[in-house]
């Protein structure tokens, strides 16, 4: 049985950007869930190389964290001084004196770029046992790219510079999409006789096929089935540009795989988001980052979720969701705010104008509106009234509150931490609770109400209130009730 081909995989990302008017290096710019390069290593998977090695260059410190975060297999290899594309590829290789086969060289600045793609180019190279192969679109505007130019026969005659190429060349629509496969051998061949005699004054990796054709080492073409694939990006207006490209994609495939998107324009999904089938999402929402939501939900309209997980069947409306689990036929929502930490059990209700934080619900419980839950335990059934707060920190420490099974909480509570509410206990409305209260039990911390009769009039004379109180003592009077005004 023959071997598989040795294949070394080489990421350019060294470039500082400077169209970008950016603190972050280019290629760590998020797109939907990862960042550029992160993109790239995604579709560079489908090399089944053995090595993948990353060429850093501008904050070459920030681009190894992030790799070391991402993809700790990588070898990030350092371009001390940007010399041009073909000196990187050299700097690669020289991390490599191993590597055989083919090496196949990705710009990391391409999130668009399927790993389909990738595969297909290497294997239109391998079949073809030729010295290279460089990936090409046909473009309605190629302004500012390469362009490949064929001889007659329609053979690849060598790829071209724009700044470097004549009024004749620069109408060419097919452009170097900055992708290639190579054999190794012939690659560092055609490395070593690179010059610098071009407007940059750099050695351009282009340059290794009109190399390796005048010596008759058979050099290709791939076509990319989708030119997008190959859009690169080097400001934000094209980073924003190739975002509303990959949420289409995106948006296309989770519509196809049975999710219901209704406004599919507004609705934003990252690439590591996970869906169940007959999911519904309603306008201007985002799912982001770890998001996973199952058959049956109902998530916006005007939702964000990040890092959440929606249980089957649940409805969650204008919500903000971090880090939160919400459990199977919870309803969530309007204008709530999950926090991280928060988990709530099957059919659990969070209402409108509700924040939670660390805060777990079980089964049935409910906190309808207009409260904070942080730092609590709220048993099965337990209901817990407008305007309640549970008063968790104390300045210095956070402190747990448990509210037990069935218990009840009246509205404009302050349950103060920590604290116990025991099961089926109820605590009366406009109390501020600081001592466990039992089983069974009723917590009343009101003070006895005191009416000070003709306050308005003696204090308040003039207003609007005294002159409502004024008549309707009057109304009274009339009707032959006795006045109370002093």
């Amino acid at each position: 049985m023959s071997q598989a081909p040795r294949r070394t995989v080489v990421v350019l990302a060294a470039g500082e950007g400077k169209r970008m008017k950016s603190a972050t290096p280019k290629v760590l710019h998020p797109l939907l869930g990862r960042t550029l390069v992160g993109h790239v290593l995604t579709a560079s998977a489908s090399a089944g190389a053995e090595r993948t090695i990353v060429v850093v260059g501008h904050k070459s410190d920030q681009v190894e964290a992030h790799l070391a975060e991402v993809a700790p297999g990588v070898t990030p290899v350092l371009q001390a001084q940007q010399n041009g594309t073909g000196h990187a590829v050299r700097i690669a290789l020289e991390a490599a004196p191993d590597a055989s086969g083919t090496v196949v060289v990705l710009n990391g600045d391409v999130p668009l770029l399927r790993a389909e793609t990738v595969a297909s180019l290497i294997e239109a190279h391998e079949s073809g046992a030729r010295g290279a192969t460089v990936l090409a679109a046909e473009v309605a505007d190629p302004t500012g790219l390469g362009r490949i130019v064929r001889d007659a026969a329609g053979n690849l005659e060598r790829i071209v510079e724009e700044r470097d190429a004549s009024a004749e060349v620069r109408a060419v629509r097919e452009i170097n999409a900055g992708i290639y496969a190579f054999d190794v051998a012939s690659l560092r061949e055609a490395l070593s006789k690179l010059s610098t005699d071009n407007d940059q004054g750099e050695e351009y990796l282009t340059d290794v096929f009109g190399i390796m054709a005048s010596v008759g080492r058979p050099v290709g073409v791939f076509v990319a089935p989708d030119a997008d694939e190959t859009l690169g990006c080097n400001d934000r207006a094209e980073l924003a540009r190739l975002r509303a490209l990959l949420r289409d994609r995106v948006n296309e495939a989770w519509m196809r795989a049975g999710v219901s998107i209704l406004d599919p324009a507004t609705t934003w999904i990252d690439v590591t988001v996970q869906l169940e089938p007959d999911v519904e999402i309603d306008q201007n929402s985002q799912l982001l980052g770890a998001t996973t939501v199952a058959a049956g939900a109902i998530v916006g309209p005007d939702t964000t979720l990040i890092d959440s997980t929606v249980g089957a069947g649940a409805v969650v409306l204008r919500t903000h969701s971090i880090g939160a689990e919400i459990g199977p036929e919870a309803t969530v929502g309007p204008f709530s705010f999950l926090r991280p930490g928060t988990r709530l059990g099957r059919k659990a209700k969070v209402g409108g104008f509700v924040e939670t934080k660390n805060a777990e619900l079980g089964e049935g419980a409910k906190v309808p509106h207009l409260s904070y839950v942080g730092d609590a335990t709220i048993g099965p059934k337990a209901n817990i009234g407008a305007g309640t707060i549970f008063a968790n920190y104390d300045g210095v420490n956070k402190s747990h509150t448990t509210v037990g099974e069935a218990a009840f909480v009246g509205s404009d509570t302050v349950l103060i931490a920590p604290v116990e509410i025991e099961p089926g206990a109820y605590v009366a409305a406009g109390s501020a609770i600081q001592k466990g209260v039992p089983a069974g039990s009723l917590g009343v911390t009101r003070a006895p109400q005191r009416n000070v009769e003709g306050w308005v009039a003696r204090k308040r004379a003039g207003t609007v209130s005294a002159a409502a109180a004024e008549r309707a003592l009057a109304e009274k009077d009339a009707g032959g009730e006795v006045s109370t005004a002093e």
